[in-house]
């Protein structure tokens, strides 16, 4: 898939490049060309470093709480684009949102299961 330009037209991508499309928090979009090598932290560095003409309106937050979201799941810093098999020359959405802390990569907060076949969980909330 192609990404458009603001003109309309369709904008190239080269096939050694990623073209990621991200969604700020409050639903404004800007597209950016990535190497499968570049990490979490160099795109969201990038992102401050460059912060969209057209998000001028937006708080900038600092660049070290910028975070990536992928397929539901925030990207931890040293995780690369292509680690996560994003195909080449082709155009992938991710949301950018500002957060301190990030969850442990490790199914925190998950529903889990004991023993006894019980669902029990860690750090969950009840909404009454």
């Amino acid at each position: 898939m192609s990404s458009k330009s603001k003109s309309g037209h369709k904008q190239h991508i080269p096939a050694d490049k990623i073209g990621l499309k991200l969604i700020w928090v409050t639903g404004k979009t800007k597209e950016f060309l990535f190497t499968p090598s570049e990490s979490a932290a160099v795109i969201t560095q990038h992102v401050y470093d460059h912060w969209p003409s057209e998000w001028s309106d937006e708080e900038l937050p600092p660049h070290n709480i910028l975070r990536l979201i992928f397929q539901g799941r925030f990207l931890h810093g040293n995780v690369t684009l292509g680690a996560l098999q994003l195909p080449v020359g082709k155009t992938t959405v991710m949301h950018l949102v500002a957060r301190e802390n990030l969850p442990e990569p490790n199914n925190q907060g998950q529903m889990k299961k004991d023993k006894s076949g019980e669902s029990s969980c860690s750090n969950c909330c009840t909404i009454l």
